[in-house]
């Protein structure tokens, strides 16, 4: 991390850096997938957190998720897979999602997280934006309807061929990990992280969050 997040700093493009420090360090695909992830440029990480917003201000204003970004890092969370924290201070996951979901046990009881927090949070509507592309985003969105009736929660389902622009084009506060969408979005809240911490203490969080060797916060 210290090494990709040098070559950043300095302006080398993330491929080739991250190619550069796999072979120094003789990294798996997996772990050069895992530090490519979790690493940014000083900047970017500065201009990410200068957009964050607290928990506290979003009471009363419309919350809009990145579905399948929120989604697959609690899951994991649950599952007992290694969660990454990284220099933006965001939650990763190392599987994520391509052209298929598949709902696994630890859905129900992430989606359940998600809508607790949001209502605890005071939001007026937090509303779900899922890769329509992505099979099976249909019986997602049908079972995110109706946990959200059951429990009385406003929290609508969209389904878009380009969930990112959507989200990084609102004036609404986001809730994503997605390094591009971070970099263009107007405001975001960090949802994924409040919900491990908070709620799943048991969570294999690999903090990766300074590339100085230094403990993250």
């Amino acid at each position: 991390m210290q090494d990709l997040c040098w070559l950043l700093d300095r302006g080398y493009a993330s491929h080739s850096a991250t190619e550069l420090v796999g072979n120094r360090h003789n990294l798996t695909s997996r772990q050069r997938m895992a530090v490519s992830r979790c690493a940014c440029s000083l900047g970017d990480a500065q201009h990410r957190r200068r957009l964050q917003f607290p928990p506290a201000d979003v009471r009363g204003r419309e919350l809009w998720l990145d579905g399948y970004n929120v989604l697959t890092v609690i899951e994991s969370a649950l599952a007992g897979g290694v969660v990454l924290l990284g220099r933006d201070g965001c939650c990763r996951d190392i599987a994520g999602i391509h052209r298929r979901y598949r709902k696994v046990d630890e859905t129900a009881s992430a989606l359940r997280m998600v809508g607790e927090t949001a209502a605890d949070w005071g939001v007026t509507c937090c509303r779900w934006w899922l890769d329509k592309p992505v099979s099976n985003s249909g019986r997602l969105k049908t079972l995110i309807n109706e946990m959200a009736a059951s429990a009385g929660w406003n929290m609508p389902v969209e389904l878009v061929f380009n969930p990112d622009r959507v989200l990084w084009e609102s004036e609404h506060v986001i809730a994503t990990s997605d390094g591009i969408v971070l970099d263009r979005c107007r405001q975001w809240v960090n949802l994924t992280r409040q919900i491990i911490v908070e709620r799943i203490p048991q969570a294999r969080l690999l903090n990766l969050s300074r590339p100085d060797g230094t403990t993250g916060t």
